[in-house]
């Protein structure tokens, strides 16, 4: 019995050493650094430990902007892209001729470098003095006024960031829900037609308890992604997300290390363990409500 556990921990060993190395120390690390009063990155000193770092951030302007920023991305974008993607899924899942087409072509933007496309998005909506954009034009064309999605009002540029952040994440959405419907037996579907269920009760009582594990798995990484966005905003917007008012606080920690006022990993880190304790809020929260929502 002892040989086998002492296999077991030698078979588990590399997996414990790369969880402790680039997991476990970074986590403590970042919790020290947290909680070290004025630390000074030149010097490698400080001068007390305390809850001021954290104090700080949650009183910065530029810190609760970002977290204004983060939390409407997050409330606009998982349902809404959770829900074009289910649509697209049933009806990828109702067509026979051309379907792996069409996944292909729904496919091909998660596949597609991330500013690339939003180099194109931002070529879309901007308005320079050449030209009025792609998606002004067509404005016009419907009588409406034009709008500087880029660096105009602040509604206009979420607009832009929302619907840029639901056309990078639907595709592996849509992967992953015409799989589970594909996963469905048929055999359930012939027996509520023949007990004479219509479409939408089929819908409601047999395909979304079937497929509600792989949804809330969409949900739950739909919000972690998207507490996570910076990129996004980079591609759009440039680098000085603050002066556009645009920062994520993935965003703000890393402006902290390494922005214009970078050199500050004591907020950087007290950043990072609070946009740590929302993430973990939130999917506990799910967590809980999947216990009698999600069927497996």
């Amino acid at each position: 019995m002892k040989k086998n556990s002492l296999k077991a921990w030698l078979y588990l060993l590399p997996a414990i050493l790369f969880l402790g190395c680039f997991m476990v120390y970074p986590l403590v690390d970042v919790l020290v650094y947290s909680l070290e009063e004025g630390y000074n990155s030149a010097s490698q000193s400080y001068y007390g430990v305390g809850l001021y770092n954290f104090s700080y951030v949650l009183r910065d302007p530029y810190f609760l902007q970002a977290v204004k920023n983060t939390f409407l991305l997050v409330i606009i974008t998982v349902p809404l892209s959770t829900g074009i993607a289910l649509l697209i899924s049933l009806g990828l899942n109702a067509i026979k001729p051309l379907r792996g087409f069409f996944q292909t072509v729904y496919f091909l933007p998660y596949v597609t470098n991330t500013l690339a496309v939003g180099l194109v998005f931002m070529i879309l909506f901007k308005k320079t003095a050449y030209t009025d954009g792609l998606v002004n034009l067509m404005l016009h064309a419907f009588g409406a006024g034009t709008v500087d999605f880029i660096d105009g009002p602040y509604w206009a540029k979420m607009f832009v960031l929302c619907f840029y952040t639901i056309w990078v994440v639907m595709p592996f959405k849509i992967l992953i829900l015409t799989s589970a419907l594909a996963s469905v037996n048929p055999e359930y579907y012939s027996a509520a037609r023949m007990d004479g269920a219509n479409s939408r009760r089929i819908f409601r009582k047999i395909t979304l308890p079937m497929i509600s594990p792989m949804i809330f798995y969409l949900v739950i990484t739909g919000f972690i992604g998207a507490f996570k966005a910076y990129s996004d905003a980079v591609a759009l917007f440039g680098t000085d997300l603050n002066a556009a008012g645009m920062n994520t606080i993935v965003g703000y920690v890393y402006d902290m290390l390494y922005g214009n006022s970078g050199g500050y990993p004591s907020f950087a880190s007290a950043a990072a363990l609070i946009l740590f304790a929302i993430v973990l809020t939130i999917t506990c929260i799910n967590l809980l409500i999947s216990k009698k929502r999600v069927h497996y």
